[in-house]
């Protein structure tokens, strides 16, 4: 029995995952991983190679011939590829809208899904994407499921690119958010669904802090019946 939980957060685009998840990591002092960067990592490499989701075994080869460095520390957030820093290349709306086809391939799945699980099999670890509670740690301690309407998760989105200095406009993104959620709920390899053990949390009335807050409370109280203080 692992001594510290692994806690999955799914959600679709834009439910607060990423924030939630590297916020509640660092109060909880447990690793984040970042599951939708090592799959914008992957992307990048098509991008960059030229060798798109109509190749997947000859992408797939090209993904696993690369060397990826993941740092997800508290206060420390870094991916390398090959040893070049793409922390900032992996979040252009352009990958953004080309990431779907990527982690639909089987193989890439594969790989990224056996990297998940080396870098959170110890516990103490916060993982967030779409199918972690599904089919990455279908074991962790604690499951979680964000979720929060369209518009909200649009309107989220579209905040985050304006503050980035990106110029879109709201209907671009809502549509985006759509599509997205299209693709990841109908693909057949890893749909996105909450675990049937998972809590469920719609953050669409919720502050940032009171989702964190309970994501936290859920966590120690695991915690409390891993060490036999339960009741």
């Amino acid at each position: 029995m692992r001594k510290l939980p692994v806690v999955a957060i799914d959600g679709p685009a834009g439910s607060g995952k990423s924030t939630v998840a590297k916020e509640a990591a660092k109060r909880l002092d447990f690793q984040y991983l970042d599951t939708g960067a090592m799959y914008r990592a992957a992307t990048l490499v098509s991008m960059e190679t030229g060798i798109g989701p109509e190749e997947p075994e000859r992408l797939t080869k090209e993904i696993a011939s690369r060397q990826f460095q993941f740092y997800f520390r508290p206060g420390f957030y870094k991916v390398e590829l090959d040893g070049r820093d793409i922390t900032e290349a992996i979040r252009s709306p352009e990958l953004t809208r080309l990431i779907g086809p990527v982690c639909e391939i089987p193989g890439i799945r594969k790989l990224m899904g056996e990297l998940q699980r080396r870098m959170g099999a110890v516990g103490g670890v916060v993982l967030e994407g779409r199918d972690i509670g599904t089919v990455i740690f279908p074991e962790a301690e604690v499951k979680i499921f964000l979720t929060a309407s369209a518009e909200i998760r649009a309107r989220r989105r579209w905040r985050e690119q304006q503050a980035k200095g990106i110029t879109l406009d709201y209907q671009t993104v809502y549509e985006d958010v759509i599509k997205r959620d299209q693709r990841d709920m109908q693909r057949d390899n890893a749909p996105l669904k909450p675990a049937e053990d998972a809590v469920i949390i719609d953050t669409s009335a919720m502050s940032i802090e009171e989702v964190i807050d309970k994501v936290v409370y859920l966590v120690e109280e695991c915690m409390k019946n891993l060490s036999g203080g339960g009741a």
